[in-house]
């Protein structure tokens, strides 16, 4: 195998589990109205990025720390007062963003907003496929009684289930997969990969089981072939991948469930 199919392997493979990953927890993102939510987290770890450039590490290291860091202080805030998260997640957003605009080498600030799958290594590869079956299967697990407290909350602590805790692990996976995904899309459009796929298949989707595992397969269609698109045209992946996942949507407005 030459080197262009070897590289094309590593996309394709890392591309597979982060689209299906992606795909799979947006639809709990849909659910849980908070589909702003994943999008505003992207540009959280943009700081993160710009601090694994200058340190020369490996940006999902810098980009999930930022993310962990943020989603820690969001949770302790609104643990003790009356704001929601989304208030929460675009104040963090917008700091997060400036910070890391100026922070980040010029160089390198196309690649942290957009993305470039075309420079996976072979290291990342492993890396998404790893943490994208963690999250599916993390997610599984807790599925259930995650969205009994999504549903009716009161309920949920009448059973003595831990909603709070809950919905911290759940933002910690959504980390994940974001800090997984902008080395494909970058920070700017990373919320697109895991809201377009989600709400593409709720409009043919039935119920939960069929909602999830099509929102899942979405989001592995459009990554992979907007990886394939990309290469044919000579354009940045991020971009058409962005533009594929939205044809989709428009394709699944025609076959909507009655």
């Amino acid at each position: 195998m030459d080197l262009i199919n070897n590289l094309t392997f590593l996309q394709i493979m890392a591309g597979v589990f982060i689209g299906i990953a992606s795909g799979y927890l947006g639809s709990f993102m849909i659910l849980r109205r908070m589909a702003l939510v994943g999008d505003a987290l992207s540009h959280v770890a943009l700081p993160g990025i710009a601090l694994a450039f200058l340190l020369n590490v490996n940006p999902f290291i810098g980009a999930f720390s930022a993310l962990f860091l943020g989603i820690v202080c969001i949770w302790l805030i609104e643990s003790h007062t009356e704001l929601p998260t989304e208030s929460l997640v675009g104040l963090f957003f917008t700091v997060s963003l400036a910070i890391g605009i100026l922070i980040t080498p010029e160089n390198e600030l196309l690649e942290a907003l957009f993305g470039d799958i075309s420079k996976i290594s072979l290291d990342d590869t492993i890396i998404s496929v790893t943490f994208s079956i963690v999250v599916i299967a993390a997610m599984k697990l807790i599925a259930n009684k995650f969205m009994l407290g999504t549903l009716s909350p009161d309920l949920a602590k009448s059973a003595r289930i831990n909603v709070s805790r809950l919905n911290f692990i759940f933002l910690i996976l959504v980390a994940v997969i974001v800090a997984l995904g902008i080395k494909a899309v970058g920070t700017l459009l990373m919320g697109a990969l895991v809201v377009i796929p989600a709400i593409s298949a709720k409009n043919i989707s039935n119920n939960l089981k069929s909602f999830t595992l099509t929102s899942a397969v979405f989001g592995l269609v459009s990554l992979v072939a907007g990886i394939y698109i990309s290469r044919l045209l000579n354009y940045s992946p991020g971009p058409v991948v962005v533009l594929v996942s939205g044809l989709i949507f428009i394709l699944s407005l025609f076959l909507k469930k009655e």
